[in-house]
Formats: C-alpha cells, structure tokens, sequence
C-alpha cells in the first residue's frame, strides 16, 4: 500500500471525522459522527491539536494521528501527548501507524518539542511491541495518576 501523510487543517474534516468516530468505537464508545466533527472542528478553530492524515493512492484517509500540547516545567520546553493514533482495518499492517509515528515524532522534534509520551492499555500488545520497535520505552521511573471529574 502506498500513502501519504501531511498535517491536516480544518479542510479535512470530512475525512477525519469518520476516521475519529471509528477510533472512539473501537474504545467502546457509541457513534456520534457529527459530535465526532464538531470536537475536532473545535480542535483546530482553537489550535489546540496538531493532526497528521494518512490518505491512500484514491487520497482515502487510512489513519491519524493526534497530538495535544503541553509543556515540561523541568525542561522549561514543549512537549507533546500522542493521544490518539488509529488506522483503518483495511489499511493495518501495511506500515500506516509506524509511519504516523515517525511523522509525529518528526513533527514535533522539528517544533522544538523535548518529549513525546502516550499511554495505552496493558492488554494491547501490538501497540506495545509497534512503539518499542520505534525506540519508546516505557518509564520506570514515574506512576501516573488520575482523578475523574
């Protein structure tokens, strides 16, 4: 499979927002595909993410991925959380999220970032095994923690 990847902009909506609810799906939540819209329209409208689109050779989007910024207090530097990363059932295993991976680390090193971190479940072990093959490595050294509101 050949595809490419480039940031997407505000433009792409129609082909993020199926890709976006898919993704919230396969997490367990209901389809919602105009909230799926609205929240990533507000994304860029706010510039508070930075999505890279994986579209086929028919310019079909296959996969995304979808970085948030923070800042690191310690280094006094960006840093990004890939948050979400999803690539179509037709399109895995065909290289997509390596390369959307690469792209993001790419993406934000070029930005000035100092870090990129993700977390994901316990149970998804290709996931784990496809970003050790990147060079992530998991942290040893700090627990996360969490309060629902």
């Amino acid at each position: 499979m050949s595809f490419t990847i480039r940031q997407a902009t505000i433009h792409d909506l129609d082909t993020l927002a199926p890709l976006f609810d898919d993704y919230r799906q396969f997490y367990g939540q209901v389809s919602d595909l105009r909230r799926a819209r609205d929240f990533l329209a507000e994304r860029f409208r706010h510039h508070e993410s930075l999505i890279l689109l994986a579209r086929n050779e028919q310019r079909e989007g296959v996969g995304f991925v979808q970085l948030y910024p923070l800042f690191s207090s310690v280094r006094m530097a960006r840093t990004y959380v890939l948050n979400d990363l999803f690539v179509v059932l037709a399109a895995r295993r065909q290289g997509v999220a390596a390369a959307l991976m690469t792209a993001a680390a790419d993406h934000a090193r070029a930005l000035g970032a100092a870090r990129l971190s993700l977390s994901t479940a316990r149970d998804n072990a290709s996931a784990q095994a496809l970003y050790a093959s990147l060079g992530w490595r998991r942290d040893q050294q700090f627990c996360d923690y969490e309060l629902a509101l």
